[in-house]
């Protein structure tokens, strides 16, 4: 399979869409063309160790779930580990891909593998995805009627020559038994004041209906997860379980203002990877993160929430395994799919 028929089967595995705003995903290294992908190596972090895994495994397409060029590189030279990474990525024809926020965001991904660790609930986005492309433009639709005549004509005008304004139609309407014509249009939130303004102006307002456009929500998309279990669950055994999900024999623990080991979890809020700001202010008997910081768990232990973090890339890692298999029937049994061995937590308990 090329390079371009993989990256284009890849985005529609998981649209780049629903990534957040800040990251960086997609394509971040592209071996000169034609490139012919028989080898997707998948990994969670892209360390210097993983590349040299990919080189010896000779893969033609690394997929790093984190990906490896965040922050933007002023130079591609041998003095830092990120543009070694690249340097050794373009010498050995290898492409790099990454996928991150997208895949915590869609249904098959990364934060519904992480629920299996609480065991049968059912689950909700804490925070749901938009429909990217709906509306295509603009955040207001204004509506107005007006009598046909020049005077029309010449706000129309003025009307589009605004920055911002989009979807313009007139269309012939009966009010009040007279004949008139019915403008809509959609504009940008800066656009909308210049409109109201003119409308005003030329004493249209009186007649005007303004809309909010919002994009509808995608059905179990999005960040984070708030999970109601089946059986309300102990969280001695709670910890358990996701020790067991997630191949670790320890976690840090902090339980809840009032709360003991055998207080039962009946919601549990959890985002993989780093889960301060998904997380903060969500009510629930347990947050199931990565990682947060010093000042969110206590702030989550004086609301009597009780906090489990497993380090950051733990929570994620495991969904590698099933990755590989989704993506296997994806491209169709097309290329070889392997996940590194060598990529594991930085951190360990010493």
């Amino acid at each position: 399979m090329n390079l371009g028929e993989l990256v284009s089967a890849l985005n529609d595995f998981a649209s780049l869409s629903l990534a957040e705003s800040w990251d960086n995903v997609g394509l971040l290294v592209e071996p000169s063309p034609p490139h012919t992908v028989n080898t997707l190596f998948l990994t969670n972090d892209l360390t210097e160790e993983v590349m040299e895994e990919a080189v010896q495994k000779k893969a033609d397409l690394i997929l790093s779930y984190h990906p490896p060029i965040f922050t933007p590189l002023k130079r591609v030279t041998w003095k830092t580990w990120k543009e070694r990474l690249v340097v050794r990525a373009l010498e050995h024809r290898i492409g790099i891909y990454s996928p991150h926020t997208a895949y915590d965001a869609i249904p098959h991904g990364v934060n519904n593998w992480l629920t299996k660790g609480l065991g049968a609930c059912t689950f909700i986005p804490l925070h749901p995805s938009t429909a990217p492309s709906y509306p295509t433009e603009g955040t207001h639709r204004v509506e107005f009627c007006a009598d046909n005549t020049e005077h029309l004509d010449t706000v129309l005008s003025k009307i589009k020559g605004i920055q911002g304004i989009s979807c313009l139609t007139t269309l012939p309407a009966r009010v009040e038994g007279e004949e008139q014509t019915r403008v809509t249009l959609s504009c940008s939130q800066k656009a909308l004041l210049e409109v109201v303004a003119l409308l005003s102006q030329n004493s249209l307002y009186h007649k005007t209906e303004i809309l909010l456009l919002q994009k509808p929500l995608l059905p179990h998309t999005g960040m984070g997860r708030l999970c109601t279990l089946s059986e309300p669950v102990s969280l001695s055994d709670i910890i358990k379980r996701i020790k067991s999900h997630l191949k670790l024999p320890h976690i840090r623990l902090a339980v809840g203002m009032g709360k003991t080991l055998e207080s039962p979890v009946k919601k549990a809020a959890l985002c993989a990877g780093s889960g301060s700001s998904v997380l903060k202010g969500m009510e629930a008997d347990l947050y199931l993160t990565g990682e947060m910081s010093h000042h969110d768990v206590l702030d989550a232990v004086a609301n009597g929430i009780s906090v489990i973090l497993c380090e950051h890339s733990n929570t994620e890692r495991g969904f590698l395994s099933e990755l590989r298999d989704m993506l296997a029937v994806h491209l169709q049994n097309k290329i070889n799919i392997i996940v590194s061995e060598k990529d594991r937590d930085p951190l360990q308990v010493a």
